[in-house]
């Protein structure tokens, strides 16, 4: 398990595969083993950067505050170390923020990016209801293992529970492989989503955007990406019907289907 030290933390990182660089960015409290469903897809055609964000994983978990602004310098110190020029972003809810913010302090070293069921921050962000609010952050007293199962509405929709039960389960042993996150890490993190705000820079993004969401998103509403995909510079909106938040799992091959069309068709058609 490699580490990369970029300033203030050692960031854990893996590499697989070959290619153009792809850097996933994973969302709150996720770490590495999020990407299972991905990695086995896109690494046959591109060389896949997964990394856990400060505070999660396998990485340095100093104490809070956290902002997004840091994660997206985060990110980038990472793509220096290992000396990326330029990459495609894979990045879901959180990771999406870093993304966009990444985006604005430096697009020239990104490509294609895909914004997954998350938002802009500010003033126009659709807001989850109180009770999926109450449910995400009352973790007191429960172990990795009760917290995850009982976010489960916040991230699946209720067809998806009904009927891919194992799925899920397989869900919950992979993010049970990382170690567990610390209440300050996460709630740092949770305070940075709060407190980003990029609406003011959407439209001098220009990087290619595919701004996917699921109709069932109960965390981040879907409202969050039609606003995303109206305002940024070049942008195209995917609305998955009857989906929930964690689209990586529900709608994978579907999802991987469509992020590498988009990609290929914005790195050329000859392109690995």
């Amino acid at each position: 398990m490699p580490f990369i030290n970029i300033g203030d933390i050692d960031l854990n990182y893996e590499i697989h595969g070959e290619g153009f660089p792809l850097l996933f960015i994973s969302g709150l409290a996720a770490s590495t083993s999020t990407w299972e469903g991905q990695i086995g897809f896109f690494k046959d055609y591109y060389r896949c950067i997964v990394f856990d964000n400060r505070g999660a994983g396998l990485s340095g978990k100093p104490p809070g505050p956290y902002t997004i602004a840091q994660m997206a310098k985060d990110a980038l110190r990472l793509l220096d170390g290992l000396r990326i020029e330029k990459a495609l972003v894979f990045s879901l809810s959180m990771g999406g923020m870093i993304a966009l913010e990444l985006a604005r302090i430096a697009s020239r070293r990104l490509g294609a990016m895909l914004l997954g069921c998350t938002h802009a921050g500010g003033k126009n962000r659709v807001s989850p209801s109180p009770e999926a609010v109450s449910l995400l952050v009352n973790n007191a007293g429960l172990g990795r293992e009760e917290i995850l199962r009982k976010d489960t509405p916040l991230f699946f929709s209720d067809k998806f529970r009904a009927e891919n039960s194992k799925a899920i389960e397989e869900h919950y042993r992979l993010q049970l492989l990382a170690p567990p996150q610390p209440e300050y890490a996460f709630q740092a993190q949770l305070m940075a989503i709060y407190q980003f705000d990029c609406t003011d820079a959407l439209r001098q993004i220009s990087n290619p955007a595919l701004v996917v969401t699921g109709t069932k998103d109960v965390l981040i509403p879907a409202a969050n990406s039609i606003f995303l995909a109206e305002n940024l510079g070049n942008a195209e909106l995917l609305e998955i019907p009857g989906a929930g938040h964690s689209l990586h799992v529900e709608c994978r091959e579907f999802l991987n289907q469509a992020v590498h069309l988009f990609y290929q068709k914005h790195l050329g058609a000859g392109s690995r």
